[in-house]
């Protein structure tokens, strides 16, 4: 059976990290084989256009431009790591995947909307997530994390943005769970780590036991000539 393909959005400082180490230790366990890879990057040309992205040298060139840069690295991504390891069965965990270009290049609405849907197209080549944990926090607590996490170092492209514009990024992830959901699953992360864990463990387990059912389902049709 083909594998299945999780992807993880949220604000900066939202948990995306830890919750998908947990959840892959958590899926192993189980006997599972889990892939995780992150976004931008996850394949050699993506993981060049990541440095680009996130030291800032696209962003004079405006987020029109640093969307069909996210496509590129999309592409190669999708191509050489994620379609692969869905087709030898892996679960694969992406920190980050198509709804974070749709909520950081084009939160304007005056953006080309058509651009954007021709980017996602060709980027993706019909690949779309089976299921989306989009991690919720209140931005002062996302920017409080962030800030903790980098320690000493810089704030990348898009940690710097002001709370009123994290804010307005936070408003469209829920927008899109409102609008797509049997897709994505909205998860309050401002809780304890653990519950938090414990909580994407049981939308998974129970996602992943639907798709079993299904996929007997359709054995059984098949079998006896449906």
């Amino acid at each position: 059976m083909r594998g299945c393909f999780i992807t993880f959005e949220g604000g900066e400082g939202s948990g995306k990290s830890t919750q998908i180490a947990q959840l892959a230790a958590h899926l192993r366990s189980q006997g599972r084989s889990v892939t995780i890879t992150r976004e931008p990057g996850g394949s050699p040309g993506a993981e060049a256009i990541r440095h680009i992205i996130l030291s800032g040298t696209a962003e004079e060139l405006g987020p029109e431009w640093e969307a069909v840069l996210f496509a590129a690295a999309r592409a190669d991504h999708v191509a050489l790591l994620i379609k692969p390891a869905l087709e030898r069965g892996d679960i694969v965990l992406c920190d980050r995947f198509h709804d974070s270009t749709r909520v950081y290049q084009f939160l304007d609405p005056a953006q080309d909307r058509r651009l954007l849907e021709r980017l996602e197209k060709a980027a993706l080549s019909g690949l779309y997530p089976d299921l989306t944990i989009i991690i919720d926090v209140p931005v002062e607590t996302g920017s409080e994390r962030a800030a903790k996490r980098r320690g000493d170092r810089s704030a990348d492209r898009f940690e710097k943005d002001d709370m009123a514009v994290q804010e307005g990024r936070r408003q469209a992830f829920l927008k899109i769970a409102a609008d797509e959901p049997e897709r994505c699953v909205v998860v309050n992360g401002d809780r304890p780590l653990q519950e938090v864990a414990q909580k994407i463990a049981a939308i998974v387990d129970d996602r992943l036991e639907a798709r079993r059912f299904e996929a007997i389902g359709q054995s059984f049709s098949v079998g006896n000539g449906r």
